[in-house]
């Protein structure tokens, strides 16, 4: 009851700093922690699987950006891999606990240095032995500890439908932090600098087999922009040249739309610095194929 009373707690934490940071939480107050009664409680540490010392099984599981496990996120559920290859490790010997016990967990995504996503409550579904790897799916708060029922391979669809959620929440959160990062958080158009007002625009949609999950697939664009960029009102060549429409251009109207778009009119977008980063120039092709035929 203990153990469950500080998970509560840790998740009612978590939602205050949520609010307070946006839903990205820097390392320092993921390490730092809450206080329950009079012991402070960290959320994670160098190792992936995280067990406070006052607790005995494992409260939080981190995923690391380029780290040295092969961790998905798959449709319905994510693969998380063993410490290891000792399925006999503590810590997953912890994990494999908390799945016979239908313990509630943090997961943790790392998405850069110093920056994390968190969703809550996950679940130990399934234990893959032979591929050292369990499988984590989530619920919602209001389910803690009100069903017990077998856990393995979890056949329950609402856990199946909100895991597909948070999957979805995952890769968009994470795929606008980097992208916005790369372009020093400015629409790379008009260098609008405001957070709020900015979108990490998807060059292949992501609803496109081909599409990809990586920042140069990506362009900072403020909202107007990336409006008028899916909406094929402006293009942006493979040689990152911003094309406006000639219809637009023809167009008479207020000065939104000269010195938001006319005035644009071949000049090439703001670039991130790292080269990696750059839209790449096959999706740019792709995309402005798409708007030469509109």
């Amino acid at each position: 009851m203990i153990d469950l009373e500080i998970r509560i707690a840790a998740f009612t934490w978590l939602e205050d700093q949520v609010k307070i940071y946006g839903g990205i939480l820097p390392r320092n107050i993921l390490q730092t922690g809450f206080i329950y009664k009079n012991d402070r409680v960290p959320l994670v540490a160098p190792n992936g699987i995280f067990t406070p010392k006052i607790m005995e099984l494992p409260l939080t599981i981190t995923s690391i950006s380029d780290g040295p496990y092969d961790d998905r996120v798959e449709s319905d559920y994510i693969l998380y891999k063993y410490r290891g290859k000792d399925p006999n490790h503590r810590d997953n010997v912890g994990l494999r606990k908390a799945m016979e016990n239908n313990i509630p967990l943090i997961y943790i995504k790392s998405i850069m240095r110093n920056k994390y996503l968190l969703e809550w409550p996950a679940y130990i579904i399934n234990d893959l032995k032979n591929e050292l790897t369990f499988k984590v799916a989530f619920d919602d708060m209001m389910y803690i500890n009100n069903e017990s029922y077998n856990i393995s391979e979890d056949p329950n669809p609402r856990r199946a439908y909100i895991t597909s959620s948070v999957r979805k929440r995952l890769h968009q959160k994470s795929f606008r932090e980097r992208v916005l990062h790369a372009y020093k958080t400015q629409c790379s158009l008009c260098r609008l600098k405001h957070k709020e007002l900015l979108d990490a625009a998807h060059i292949i949609p992501d609803s496109e087999p081909d599409s990809q999950p990586t920042v140069d697939n990506g362009i900072s664009l403020c909202k107007i922009h990336h409006s008028a960029y899916d909406n094929f009102f402006i293009g942006i060549s493979p040689d990152y040249k911003i094309i406006v429409r000639k219809d637009i251009l023809e167009e008479i109207d207020g000065p939104m739309l000269q010195h938001g778009f006319k005035d644009l009119h071949n000049i090439s977008i703001q670039l991130p610095d790292i080269e990696k980063n750059k839209p790449n120039k096959n999706f740019l092709d792709i995309k402005y194929q798409k708007f030469m035929k509109a």
